[in-house]
């Protein structure tokens, strides 16, 4: 059958725009089922709360459950790889923190390359870690941590919610400013570590203020100082660590990511609806109280961010000399697990800043 050429032409005009108008559908269709959420860490500590929150809301935006999948282990390498290894399809995401950024130089060997095999979703929140002790340790700032440390070296047990964490890293950076050695105790998630804490199993935690504000607030853990640059409204009394040593800082952050090929249309989505999450008065309320700082934009904002935090912290981790021994537990060692720190010495040329610069040098001796 021959056509006129102009209908021809009409005919191969609607095909080529076919393939457009399915994707568009498709992502105004999306989603059709419940996404899974999948978090690196155990129910009850900030990764924890914050996946269960956006993903109400974002439940109640898109009219699909947004189910939260717990995964602890290996440093969130566990979560990291279900979700590396899930179908591109849009229902399947990995709530993204600081030790995935880490691990890519924590671990010689990993079964991914995060940057490259996961897509940038989206932004969330940013916060910074708090100082926080026992209540039975017989130290009440900075300062005297430093000198109660320097006094016991290697009596002191720094709990953490893994390897590679900001937890962990923030209690590394701090030991190798003040030369102090502090015994690091990773746990399988922020809650469990917190409980022991409490409980005077362990001494020291460099924990994330959303999960440990209520408990300073309330006397059973004492702080001493938060990790940002400047304080928190959420415990104003506190002073910054950086207070007592020029130039620390270190903070958290989370967002969400997808297996790489997720369709961009689905990503897009996706964006869109949490931007309008952080965007809605109640969200902003409640991460306030949380002690958060928002993190809106496009994806590719949030690729940025990635990029720059995986170069930022492997700094870190080189020149810490940190590797991971050995598998993870959730109980104390029976024996010291804490990671190889060399002895070093600090050369100055200007500052030292972890979280979002970093200029000045580190000199390793012995």
């Amino acid at each position: 059958m021959k056509f006129p050429r102009r209908q021809f032409l009409q005919l191969a005009a609607a095909a080529a725009v076919l393939p457009a108008v399915s994707k568009t559908a498709k992502a105004q269709n999306y989603p059709t089922r419940p996404i899974r959420l999948i978090v690196g860490y155990t129910p009850g500590g900030s990764a924890d709360l914050t996946s269960r929150l956006v993903g109400q809301w974002l439940s109640e935006r898109l009219g699909q459950s947004f189910i939260v999948e717990n995964r602890p282990g290996g440093g969130t390498n566990i979560a990291t790889e279900a979700v590396v290894r899930a179908p591109p399809d849009g229902y399947t995401l990995l709530l993204a923190a600081p030790a995935n950024a880490i691990n890519a130089t924590l671990y010689d060997k990993l079964n991914f390359n995060f940057l490259r095999d996961v897509e940038p979703v989206a932004g969330l929140i940013r916060f910074p870690n708090v100082v926080v002790v026992n209540p039975s340790l017989p130290v009440k700032s900075i300062p005297e941590l430093i000198a109660y440390a320097k006094a016991n070296p290697g009596k002191l047990n720094m709990a953490s919610s893994g390897n590679g964490s900001t937890i962990h890293m923030s209690g590394e950076l701090f030991k190798m400013l003040t030369g102090t050695d502090m015994v690091h105790v990773p746990y399988r998630g922020g809650a469990p570590a917190l409980t022991d804490l409490i409980a005077g199993q362990v001494h020291v935690m460099f924990d994330n203020i959303p999960t440990c504000a209520e408990h300073v607030k309330s006397g059973k853990l004492r702080g001493l100082a938060v990790t940002s640059t400047t304080r928190s409204a959420v415990l104003p009394d506190l002073p910054t660590v950086a207070d007592f040593l020029p130039g620390y800082e270190a903070s958290a952050w989370y967002g969400f990511v997808a297996p790489k090929n997720t369709p961009a249309d689905l990503i897009d989505r996706l964006n869109k609806e949490t931007n309008a999450v952080l965007a809605d008065p109640a969200a902003k309320t409640r991460f306030a109280e949380l002690g958060a700082l928002l993190l809106p934009g496009s994806a590719a904002d949030f690729g940025k961010l990635l990029a720059d935090e995986t170069d930022k912290w492997g700094r870190v981790v080189k020149f810490s000399g940190a590797r991971v021994d050995q598998p993870l537990g959730s109980e104390l060692p029976t024996r010291r697990r804490s990671l190889n720190v060399r002895n070093v010495s600090f050369a100055f040329g200007g500052r030292f800043v972890v979280g979002q610069s970093m200029e000045g040098s580190l000199v390793f001796g012995g």
